[in-house]
This record gives structure tokens, sequence and C-alpha cells, in this order.
């Protein structure tokens, strides 16, 4: 009988309600979001195009950051347009399935922006505390598996999302007070019991999120006894420098997802919901946004190939794509 209902209450589709008892603004609310989405890409896909073809960025520190930059890019992807063909055209429904594969890289690429930074940290400790070997311990086949491994460990750790929220019953309707599919906002317009879903979602938010904050707070440890050592002042000054913008990255990343995972989760009534939405659609732009700006204020050499870029210097190779 269970199986029977689980089938039969599976919606063909669902309609994604925007922010709720904002609808009279959506048009207003998306103009900043349109603005971050504009900037987020145009900064991200510039940055892969320098490390792609300027020669001087071939190393691990701006391979990893390439790595950050498309998954920064696809994470905006993701969820923009969709919000925006919610504010604009309001084109609320969304396929079941579409739904769910939404869900899915959301989830995945979220947890790959993660599994980046802590790479980046693991690169700045390597390149601070061994310098002499960076380069044989940093290899372009161990770069690459390492992007490999971080992004199979989030398709493994997600894909059970899907399977969760199928197996659930919706008798409460379709509609989702959202701009988008993620896995506990469709998880709780069910009927049935999400206990599991609560649970295993929590999980994964340890595995992946408490991991690499771990990580990367254990790197920045090793980094800072490290740099105190230095007996050059200049030393210490440069050192500091090359981490200042990865740790820009990490605030800007990890503040605003965990403040919409937990007031999603702990929130309740005490905070609007309307609040809460904003916020989930700002934690995936936020970041791709401000990412391509740090990265380019506070690493010179990415300041120089972008100004060589434009004043058509030798310093950059010039290529057609």
């Amino acid at each position: 009988m269970e199986r029977i209902n689980s089938t039969t209450l599976t919606p063909g589709s669902f309609i994604l309600n925007g922010v709720p008892g904002l609808e009279d603004i959506h048009i207003w609310i998306s103009l900043p979001f349109c603005s971050m989405y504009i900037v987020a890409m145009v900064g991200n896909c510039g940055l892969l195009y320098l490390i792609r073809y300027e020669e001087t960025l071939h190393r691990p520190m701006y391979f990893f950051l390439a790595m950050l930059s498309f998954s920064d890019a696809v994470m905006c992807t993701i969820t923009l347009p969709n919000t925006l063909g919610i504010f604009w055209f309001n084109f609320k429904e969304i396929d079941f399935n579409a739904c769910l594969i939404q869900m899915f890289f959301i989830h995945t690429f979220t947890g790959m922006t993660s599994g980046v930074l802590m790479l980046m940290a693991l690169d700045r400790y390597v390149a601070i505390c061994y310098p002499l070997r960076y380069t044989t311990i940093l290899t372009n086949p161990i770069i690459a598996n390492a992007g490999f491994i971080t992004f199979l460990r989030g398709v493994i750790l997600v894909l059970p999302f899907t399977f969760l929220i199928k197996r659930l019953p919706y008798c409460r309707g379709n509609i989702i007070p959202h701009t988008y599919c993620d896995h506990m906002s469709v998880a709780k317009i069910s009927c049935g019991n999400v206990k599991i879903n609560a649970v295993y979602g929590l999980m994964v938010a340890l595995l992946i999120g408490g991991f690499d904050i771990f990580c990367i707070t254990l790197s920045y440890t090793m980094i800072l006894r490290a740099v105190v050592k230095l007996s050059s002042s200049d030393a210490r000054q440069k050192a500091f420098g090359t981490c200042s913008a990865h740790i820009c990255a990490i605030v800007f990343s990890y503040t605003p997802a965990f403040f919409s995972y937990f007031v999603h989760r702990f929130g309740g009534h005490r905070i609007p919901h309307s609040l809460h939405i904003i916020m989930a659609n700002i934690y995936p732009l936020l970041a791709p946004t401000l990412n391509p700006i740090i990265y380019g204020v506070k690493i010179q050499q990415i300041r120089d190939c972008v100004i060589g870029l434009f004043l058509g210097s030798k310093g950059t190779k010039s290529h057609k794509i």
C-alpha cells in the first residue's frame, strides 16, 4: 500500500512560488540578483580564460582557482536563470524530474566548491611550509585527481537525496515556497516522514562542510605557525598576502551558506520565511560575484595579466577562442 501511495502521490511537476509575501516586488528583487549574476559570470569566465591561455598562470594555485571559478559559474547558472524566470515571466512550474536534477547539481556543486576551498588551503600550506618541494608535491596529475575526487565525493553523497525525495508522498500539494529546488524545501511539502531526509542531510553537511572546514582550519594553523617563524618581515607580508584572498573567499562562501542551512532547519518561525528565501538566493551568488574581484585585487600576477590583456602587452599571449 505504501508503494502505491508513493507512486500515485508523486506530482508530475512542482510550482516554485518565488519569495512568499513579496510577490509584488519580485521585479525589484530581481535587479540586484541579475546584476550579481552578470558580474559573477563575466568575472569567473574571465578568470578561466586567463588561466587557460596565460602561461605564467599555469601553476597549482591557479589551477585550483580555475576549479573554483568553474564551480562558481555552474552554481550561479543552476539557480539564477530559474529564479529570474519566476520573477520576470512567472515561469513557476518545474517538472518533477527536472526539480530532482536541479537539486542534485545544486548540492553536488555546493560540495565541490567547499572541497576546492579545502584544496586551495592545502595548496597554500604546501607552498609556505614546503616551498622547495611545492612543484614536486603538487604535480598536474595530483591536481587533476584531487579535483576529480572532490567532484566524485559530492556525487556519491548527494545522489541519495534524489531517491529520498522520490520515495515521499506529496498529498499536501505541489507548491514549493522557494525559487529553486533544494533537498529540504522539497521534502518539507511532503506528507510523509522526512526524518531520514533531515538526518541524512545533516550527515552530508558534516561529512563535506565539517570535514573541509576542519582541514582548512588545520592548514591555516600550520601556516600561521610557519609564517611567524619567518625572519624577514617582507617574507611574512608576502605569505599573508597570498593567503588573504583565499581567506576572504572562505568567509564569503561559508558564512551565507551556513546561515541559510541552519535557519532552514532550526530557525522555525523566528526568522521571516521571505528573508530565508532571499538569503538562500544570495549564498550561491555572493562568493561567485566577489571571488574574481578579490583575487583580481589581491593577487598581483592576475592583476598584471588583466592589465596586459587590455593593453596588449607582450607578457600576455593573445589567443583566439
